[in-house]
């Protein structure tokens, strides 16, 4: 339990364990009590048949007969009240863990991201996290209320009947730690291997579903589908293994109570004949035993889930231990008034400690209005540096400057208030044209975000569209060319509103004039801030201040 309880309390659940702790107290209560009243319906209706069979006066039955009412409706109204509690306080735990995972997400991303697949991420914030908050709905509340009922049930036939009680604890045992251990060891292989094949089905399914044009195109569809059927089977095979487990287990259940009922039976019959039990009484010790079934019926799911829960949280603490590209200030300062000087004094940049430096050397001065362009060919290192402007990645030598402060001082929340970065690859949501451009500001209005279209020159086109800007683009932009999706980046960028931008190849697969065109429309909307161009195309001398060229092929004219 030491290695679980340190994950959980690295997901941050306990930071809302107090909150939830009441609810789920009164959950288990509720749990406990519902059981309780099924045993006590059972016992309660056992003695009241018997009782019955020796024809009293009817004001001796009524206690029973108003108990078995009450223990019956107690138990449906209880077990209702369990399961709104319980599951009232666990999703309320699954969504802040949700949202603490994509919280990390957030401080991986983009560098931190690369040992992981999108399809597997999906799993590990999806089934995982369910997985683990499992544990308290289908392990942790089950349990307690069988334990704790199964232990009053075995005192109570022990008070009856010593040796029915001792049959009933033998039985308890057997089905509270016998059976759990066996399902668990007998599940064990197979639930190490659900996980990870979750998480690669994922990861094909996802890799199919955005490959669909190209694989439709090139007749290629037949190997990946493939993959993804042996991918499906292997789960099914690991999931079917765990089925086994957990019907082998419930088979196990239904021995031991039986057993316990034989032997309250066998142990009951000699007992009444030799006076020491009431024949009253022995319905109530060969039948009590039997509630237990239902009682017990959630132990064979709550150790599978038990087990189901290690892999999980093992992947989740593989995602939670992964190195950060970039390192939070323990004690960040404020960010100085604008206007704001950033610069680049001999920087080198690389990805992680053993990989070749990207770039090294790079210096840039930029006061207030500056202009840049940074050319250069593909893989020279002119994304990774507009990258380290906005922090995200870490300089391996040299230092960025914002206003002569190092700008590992500063929060980097606060560093991407005045520095944004537009990326060739930026991505466009399945929603409106107002909510993409508005994602930069949350709070701006219909009028902020038509200004913010109108500079990037999109307005025009836009409002031709059925909706205008409230049009739905489709999945990545489709219903959007490749021009217009630049432009909407670039509205997004504008709307932001930073003092300094870079724009990292905006005019990626455009064709040279519609490029330059471009060029000028998002250099004009930007004249009144700071800009670095990133672009593997030759700028125009009168366009910006300086040119910066990281490769020895391109030029600036």
């Amino acid at each position: 339990m030491t290695r679980t309880t340190r994950v959980v309390q690295g997901l941050r659940i306990a930071r809302n364990t107090r909150r939830a702790g009441a609810r789920l107290l009164l959950a288990a209560a509720a749990g406990v009590a519902a059981a309780a009243s099924a045993v006590a319906l059972l016992a309660t209706s056992a003695w009241l048949i018997s009782r019955a069979a020796q024809h009293p006066p009817v004001l001796v039955l009524m206690v029973a007969i108003v108990a078995v009412r009450a223990f019956g409706l107690g138990r449906g109204v209880l077990r209702y009240v369990e399961r709104l509690l319980a599951h009232d306080s666990a999703y309320r735990l699954l969504g802040d863990v949700r949202a603490d995972a994509y919280r990390r997400l957030e401080r991986l991303a983009p560098g931190g991201l690369s040992a992981f697949r999108s399809g597997d991420l999906l799993a590990r914030l999806v089934a995982d996290v369910d997985a683990v908050l499992d544990v308290i709905l289908r392990v942790a509340l089950p349990v307690a209320a069988a334990g704790i009922t199964g232990a009053a049930t075995a005192v109570f036939l022990g008070l009856v009947l010593p040796a029915a009680g001792v049959a009933t604890a033998v039985g308890v045992g057997l089905a509270l730690v016998v059976v759990p251990w066996l399902v668990a060891r007998s599940a064990r292989a197979a639930e190490r291997a659900v996980a990870p094949e979750r998480g690669r089905l994922a990861t094909a399914t996802t890799e199919l579903l955005d490959g669909a044009p190209d694989l439709l195109a090139y007749g290629a569809t037949g190997p990946v589908l493939e993959h993804v059927r042996a991918g499906t089977e292997r789960l099914r095979r690991a999931e079917r293994r765990s089925a086994w487990s957990a019907g082998l287990g419930s088979a196990g259940l239904v021995l031991a109570v039986g057993a316990a009922c034989w032997v309250g039976l066998a142990v009951g019959v000699p007992a009444v004949a030799g006076g020491r039990l009431d024949p009253v009484l022995l319905a109530v010790v060969a039948l009590v035993p039997l509630a237990l079934a239902d009682v017990f019926a959630p132990i064979p799911a709550a150790a599978l889930g038990a087990t189901r829960a290690r892999p999980a949280l093992a992947r989740l603490t593989q995602l939670r231990s992964a190195p950060e590209p970039v390192a939070e200030p323990e004690h960040p300062l404020p960010l100085p008034p604008g206007p704001h000087h950033l610069r680049v004094d001999d920087l080198a940049v690389r990805w992680s400690a053993d990989a070749p430096w990207v770039f090294t050397g790079v210096n840039l001065d930029l006061p207030p209005g500056r202009r840049i362009a940074v050319v250069g060919p593909s893989g020279c290192g002119k994304s990774t540096l507009a990258q380290a402007l906005v922090r995200f990645v870490e300089p391996g030598r040299g230092r960025i400057s914002l206003d002569g402060v190092d700008v590992r001082r500063f929060a980097t929340d606060d560093v991407r208030t005045v520095v944004s970065l537009c990326a060739q690859d930026a991505h466009i949501f399945d929603t409106t044209l107002a909510e993409n451009v508005r994602l930069a500001r949350p709070g701006a209005d219909d009028a902020d975000v038509r200004q913010a279209l109108e500079r990037a020159r999109l307005l025009d086109r836009l409002e031709s569209f059925p909706a205008g800007i409230h049009t739905r683009v489709g999945e990545h932009g489709e219903r959007l060319s490749g021009g217009e999706r630049q432009r909407l980046a670039l509205a997004r960028c504008l709307l932001a509103g930073t003092p300094v931008v870079a724009f990292d190849e905006p005019t990626e697969h455009l064709a040279e004039p519609d490029a330059t065109a471009l060029t000028r429309d998002l250099l004009a909307a930007t004249a009144d801030r700071t800009v670095i161009l990133v672009t593997h195309r030759a700028v125009p001398a009168d366009l910006v201040d300086e040119v910066l060229d990281l490769g020895p092929t391109v030029a600036a004219r």
